[in-house]
């Protein structure tokens, strides 16, 4: 079956929200305490996507993960070139590097972009997504303690930095991702990064 990478649509809604509920409402990795339905997973897409990415990981037509970078204190304009990064995987296909093939796009999608920074926050304990950032070259940058009480306990986040590229001067401003994305050679890498998967 095929396999690729590619932006996200609206119609993704429904199955990102399914991929991501679990860790809402059977985990502490994320501190919402509802899933959010498919119609709230859409207007979340819709306002973040024309400028960050959004990348969806499909076989044979299923989302089977995605991963996705959002502003990073997004009030404070010299925050610009830093972003916040996640990555869901679908409970069934964890482990076939997937979860790599997505953020090896993502990085290389922010780099394009002209942002710098990028930032992970990884509730505590959660050993397969430290191993994850860290196979990604983020390092520890810090620990909120007692930052988020959820399933009657309180739970402490590790905070993880990639350093996306290097520059003294950084872009004036990063490039919207919809800018990106109709660039052939952008396709071409999404191409190369879903082949690596799975």
């Amino acid at each position: 079956m095929e396999k690729i990478i590619r932006s996200v649509e609206l119609a993704d809604a429904r199955a990102i929200r399914d991929i991501y509920a679990p860790f809402v409402s059977e985990s502490a990795t994320s501190f919402e305490i509802e899933p959010p339905d498919a119609a709230a997973m859409a207007r979340r897409i819709e306002e973040q996507r024309s400028i960050f990415p959004w990348l969806v990981y499909e076989v044979g037509g299923e989302v089977l993960g995605y991963a996705y970078a959002s502003p990073h204190r997004a009030a404070r304009k010299a925050y610009q070139w830093c972003v916040e990064t996640s990555v869901y995987i679908h409970a069934q296909v964890r482990r076939r590097g997937i979860g790599r093939a997505l953020y090896a796009s993502l990085f290389e999608f922010l780099r394009r972009q002209g942002y710098v920074n990028a930032y992970a926050g990884i509730t505590l304990p959660n050993p397969a997504s430290r191993r994850l950032h860290e196979a990604m070259g983020f390092v520890p940058v810090g620990v909120y303690p007692r930052i988020g009480f959820k399933f009657g306990t309180w739970h402490d986040v590790l905070w993880m930095q990639l350093r996306i590229q290097e520059t003294a001067d950084p872009v004036a401003d990063p490039l919207p991702a919809k800018t990106l994305f109709e660039q052939t050679s952008v396709r071409v890498l999404l191409e190369e990064y879903a082949r690596r998967a799975g």
